[in-house]
């Protein structure tokens, strides 16, 4: 079984690095316990652009690497039309999976029943402070009341179902709540683990701003407003 793990990145030379050694230890940690079958992985890296280098660093620590347009949504897509694994899991540049996420996936891939579902894991941010606790718990409620996880959560969902659903849309912002959103909530799962994510955007444009600022992009989107001007204002 071969699990290919998507990245998009722009300008992300400083935390790449340790987002893929996250990665393969724990792939080889898990790979040593013994009875635990654990999918091989190849890391695609989806690049929109960067001048910093992203994709030399990558290209160096074993990674393959794809140019695409600038945009979460191109480059996602650009990045699972080149994968080889039957099994794509998504996540973003600056998110580490926590210890024991090789085992959980495997689990997951493993079961027959889960070819037609898909699974996100729960959100953390690397900050200590009580806003950083406040967000993860709202991020908790929207994954479990609106079936609604974040791009930050990551996605793991097999290629043939993800084929069929059309793969991510090609849209400057809103693609991980429309390919969410396609998905559908009785095929979805939050996997109990964490996707550690960095916490530098809400540290430099304030915790309550930028968590109102997020909640508002995705209500416009849901009620209709077009992508192009969710853009916009999220930018």
């Amino acid at each position: 079984m071969l699990l290919t793990v998507v990245i998009p990145t722009l300008n992300a030379a400083d935390v790449l690095p340790a987002t893929l050694a996250a990665l393969r230890d724990e792939v080889a940690r898990a790979g040593a316990v013994k009875g635990l079958q654990v999918p091989d992985i190849e890391v695609v890296i989806s690049d929109g652009g960067s001048d910093d280098g992203t994709a030399t660093i990558a290209g160096g620590l074993g990674a393959r690497v794809v140019t695409a347009a600038k945009g979460r949504g191109s480059q996602l897509r650009a990045g699972a039309a080149v994968a080889r694994g039957e099994w794509l899991l998504f996540l973003h540049a600056d998110t580490r999976l926590a210890q024991g996420w090789a085992a959980r996936v495997a689990g997951f891939v493993a079961n027959p029943a889960n070819l037609g579902q898909a699974a996100a894991f729960r959100f953390r941010l690397d900050d200590d402070r009580p806003w950083a606790r406040r967000l993860e718990a709202f991020v908790e409620r929207r994954s479990r009341w609106l079936a609604l996880p974040t791009g930050h959560q990551g996605l793991l969902i097999g290629r043939t179902f993800y084929d069929s659903l059309g793969g991510y849309p090609d849209l400057p912002s809103m693609e991980d709540v429309d390919m969410i959103g396609r998905i559908g909530s009785e095929r979805l799962r939050v996997l109990p683990i964490a996707a550690v994510t960095s916490a530098a955007r809400y540290q430099g444009e304030g915790w309550f701003k930028r968590m109102m600022h997020d909640a508002l992009c995705v209500g416009l989107w849901l009620a209709g407003v077009p992508a192009t001007r969710v853009a916009r204002l999220h930018r």
